[in-house]
This record gives structure tokens, sequence and C-alpha cells, in this order.
């Protein structure tokens, strides 16, 4: 198997027909601990929950996945994580197989030592600053190994070095910023913050330009003062754009969801339909994937599907799409209000966009499970047959929910259509059920739609910019191999 990065070059957006990807199977990775050193326990070492987002190292064929602010919603103190992983992945089919965790980086403060915290903003003691709070959801890395981080709670950019270890903050636009009049607020929802990103709804995926120069960051919704009533009526979300070099941004672009009324169309049973304010709240972006040719691929989801909120699947799906988008020719709404309506106003053009992948109609036809949070996205090595893989990742809260009155519980199933449970934290499953497991999902692109689509052949050196890239991934490869932890029970 060539180990080499996947460069997606599509010559065109018509050129990349929604049958351009075709599924292979789905590896169910089971809860565990992993290889941080922190003591046992749902809040400390407990490995799950990595596919917050993805990103494929090719000088040592491995992937990061990434934990977001850990089990309990924001009400546990848990240290934000990234997971690094291997893959066999067939060379002729793309079949994957024996899942291995190989090492634990734990985000630490400027300090070095100091973890940040998932704890929300409030428990911290003020909901008018961020301080250790974090709640990374989308990942980048840099040609010199550093790893550029989205958070939900701000919504903010961080950079942190290869050990985790924080570097500096860019800036976030001013309209993005939640705020209770004129005070910001980082932790409540509506109505008491009147302006900037709802509340759980930041910045949900990040990305960069294939020269590094670009940051593009995408909101999970839209701004909860955006829409005809608040935000939850919206199709329109922003993708923002950040200069790498001095962490300003240089330009915001409006995204336009999935109609509701398209959606619910896929949705047999008016009492399974969304209403009107899930638009912008059920339904969100997770993932967002640069391409070298400047387009991007986004993850566009509902909130259904097998997860904690609903461990046996019984709740129709609507929505687990992937969309190939352009920005060019798109307006810069960084100075432009969409409050009041859900109506673009004249001369503002949203990103083009195209189905490039249905997931949810991929994994029923397969008999697969349909996961609820989707959530990353990365291309990963070419295949023997000139094919290239594509793995889709989801975030499995740990299999932990909460009550009203805050109390958690673990989330055990014994999978969808079956019987499912809520037992004490770290308490054990009773006979046949378990906890929920992460999903990694294999995909492929065969030779001749790769070609199609413009991607680099294998036998061709990759560009420049792209072997810097490769060049500034990694891990020492032996020590990966002397730390790797196996999953061998992780069933296809």
């Amino acid at each position: 198997m060539r180990n080499l990065l996947v460069a997606a070059a599509i010559a065109s957006m018509l050129a990349a027909p929604a049958s351009a990807v075709t599924f292979v199977n789905s590896l169910a990775v089971p809860n565990g601990s992993d290889l941080s050193g922190l003591p046992a326990g749902v809040n400390s070492n407990r490995f799950g929950g990595f596919g917050s987002d993805l990103i494929y190292d090719g000088a040592t064929n491995s992937f990061f996945g990434m934990s977001d602010r850990g089990p309990g919603g924001g009400t546990i103190d848990y240290a934000p994580r990234l997971q690094n992983f291997s893959l066999s992945i067939d060379p002729n089919s793309g079949q994957l197989s024996n899942f291995a965790l190989n090492k634990t980086i734990v985000f630490k403060q400027a300090d070095g030592v100091t973890p940040f915290s998932g704890l929300n903003p409030q428990l911290h003691g003020d909901t008018s600053k961020l301080g250790s709070s974090f709640d990374p959801e989308g990942l980048a890395r840099r040609a010199n190994g550093n790893f550029i981080v989205s958070d939900e709670y701000g919504p903010s950019v961080y950079e942190f070095d290869p050990n985790g270890v924080f570097i500096r903050a860019f800036k976030t636009p001013a309209n993005l910023v939640p705020m209770a009049g004129a005070i910001p607020d980082f932790t409540n929802g509506r109505p008491t913050i009147t302006t900037g990103r709802q509340d759980n709804r930041g910045f949900e995926g990040l990305t960069l330009s294939p020269d590094g120069k670009t940051a593009y960051a995408v909101l999970q919704d839209p701004l909860v003062n955006e829409g005809d009533a608040d935000g939850r009526f919206s199709r329109n979300l922003r993708i923002v754009a950040y200069d790498v070099a001095t962490g300003n941004s240089t330009g915001q672009f409006v995204y336009q969801l999935e109609d509701l009324a398209e959606i619910n169309g896929r949705i047999s049973g008016d009492a399974d339909d969304f209403k009107a304010n899930a638009q912008g709240r059920s339904i969100g972006l997770s993932s967002i994937v640069a391409l070298p040719n400047g387009q991007l691929l986004v993850i566009e989801r509902d909130n259904r599907g097998l997860g904690v909120e609903d461990p046996n699947g019984k709740l129709p799906v609507g929505s687990k799409r992937v969309y190939l988008i352009d920005l060019s020719g798109a307006t810069d709404v960084s100075a432009v209000s969409l409050a009041g309506t859900n109506t673009l106003p004249a001369g503002v053009t949203p990103v083009s966009k195209m189905l490039f992948l249905d997931v949810q109609s991929a994994l029923e036809v397969a008999g697969a499970v349909v996961p609820e949070k989707l959530e990353g996205l990365s291309f990963g090595p070419w295949l023997e047959d000139g094919g290239l893989s594509l793995m889709l990742v989801t975030d499995s809260d740990f299999s932990v929910t909460q009550n009203a009155s805050g109390t958690q519980f673990d989330v055990c199933t014994s999978g969808v259509g079956g019987t499912s449970s809520q037992v004490a934290l770290d308490g054990g499953c009773r006979a046949g059920q378990a906890l929920i497991p992460s999903y990694v999902m294999g995909f492929k692109l065969s030779a001749n739609e790769a070609s199609g689509l413009g991607f680099s052949n294998p036998g061709v050196p990759e560009p420049a910019t792209w072997g810097m890239m490769l060049a500034g991934f990694g891990l020492a490869g032996a020590a990966i191999r002397r730390r790797q932890r196996r999953f061998p029970h992780a069933t296809a």
C-alpha cells in the first residue's frame, strides 16, 4: 500500500456526481481506556468520543481523531485531547480492520502542564470569560506539525504545538461572540444571549488551504440573532476565513443548509417531521475539508441516528450528507447582518454546493448502522488499483448522558431496534448491552472515478506544498509501534 497523503484535486463542480464514492465497510470501535496516563474513569481516561474531527498523517499512515469537551456536556471536568490511531486498510478493497490506538495527546495551556477543561465557563465561575474552558470540534495541521483547533465555546481558533501545548489564539470576529446585551456570555443561550453564535453551535469544523495560508472555520448553525425569528429558523450559517499568519479574519461567507421541507420529504410520517425551529438547530454542519483546487467538502447532518439520545435508533433519519462547495463567487458578509429574515439580501450570493455523497443512503443500503453524530472526514491512503480511501468518523459522546438535574449516566444498548438502559458511570452494562461505540466508516473512490474528478495519479510526485506537509507531519514511528494499543474486538 502506498503511504501517500491524498491530495484530492477536483477538476470542477459539475464533475462530481453523488455516485463518485462507494461504501466499503463500517468499523465499530468499543469504548476502552486511552494512553493519556490519567487515572481510570469516564472523566479521566475513557477512550471514546474521538470523532469530533479527523485528519490523516501520511508520514506515519495514521490518523488523528479529536474529543470534544468530553462526557457530560460540559458539566464534568474532562481534559480534551487528541487520539492518534492506525487502521489496516485493505490495499485492494479499502476494507477497514484492526483499529489500534497509538498515542494520546492532552491539550495543555501555555505553561505546558495545566490541561484545558471541558467544563463550561459558568462552572469556572464567570460566564463572560472563557478561561480554560475548551470545547474542540475542528482540527487541522500545519506543515510544521502544529495543530490548529476550532472551539465551540468562543467560538475560538487556537494553535497548539505538536505536543498539544497552547501557542496562540486567533481573533474572533465581533459579530460571532455571544453577547448578553453589551456583555459576553459564553454559557447561556437564547433569550439571554442576544447576538453571536448560538449556544453549543460554535465553530464545529476547521480546515487549512493547501498552501497553509488560510484557515476556514465553519459555524455549526446560524447566529442566534439571524433568521425569521432567531437562528433556529434560519438556513444561513457562516464560514469564516482566517489569515493564518496574523490570526485575523479575512472574510465570512453564507452557507445555506438544505431546506427543512426537503429533509422532511424524505421522512415517512408527518409526526416525525422536523419543526420549523429545527431548521437552524437540529440541522447543521459538522466538518469541513479543503481540497487543493480551492473547493471544500462539508458534512451536513441532522441530530438523529444511533446515539445517546436515541440508543436504539428509533427515530427516522433525514440527512447525513457530504457536499462539495465553492467559495469563489460568494459574497463576503463580514459587515452584513441577516437578522430578521431567512432570505438573503439583494446582492448577497451564498457559497455554491452540490451533493457529493449521501452517507445515510449508502449505510442503509448496506444494512449498516446510521450513527447520530457524523463529525469527522478525511481522505486516507491511495489503494493499489489507483483508488482513494475516504474515512468518516463519529462522536459517540463517550456513551454518556445526563438528566434534568445534571446527574450523569452511562448509556447502554443492544443495538438498533433492541433494548437500552442508563446505568451509573463506570458501573458496567447489563448482559446483552454495551456502551455505544464510535464508528469509523470506510469509502472508496475507484481509479476511474478518481481520474474523472482530477485526483493526482499515485505515481506522480505530490505538489511541493503537500510534500512540505508530509515532511512536517508525524509522530516517531518506532515510538508509536512501542506504545500502540489495539482494540481487537472492533467489529465490521
